[in-house]
């Protein structure tokens, strides 16, 4: 998969939300999205 670079378009894709619900990009067209990472935030390490 080639890197994206600024402004281009997203591909769609889902994740689980804080809490459990599914969220797909395109669920939110038309919006400005921020996704945000917290690297090992569900483990103990």
């Amino acid at each position: 998969m080639p890197m994206l670079k600024p402004g281009d378009k997203a591909p769609d894709f889902q994740v689980t939300a804080h809490d459990g619900s599914t969220v797909r990009l395109s669920d939110c067209a038309g919006k400005r999205v921020l996704l945000w990472f917290y690297p090992k935030a569900d483990t103990p390490g």
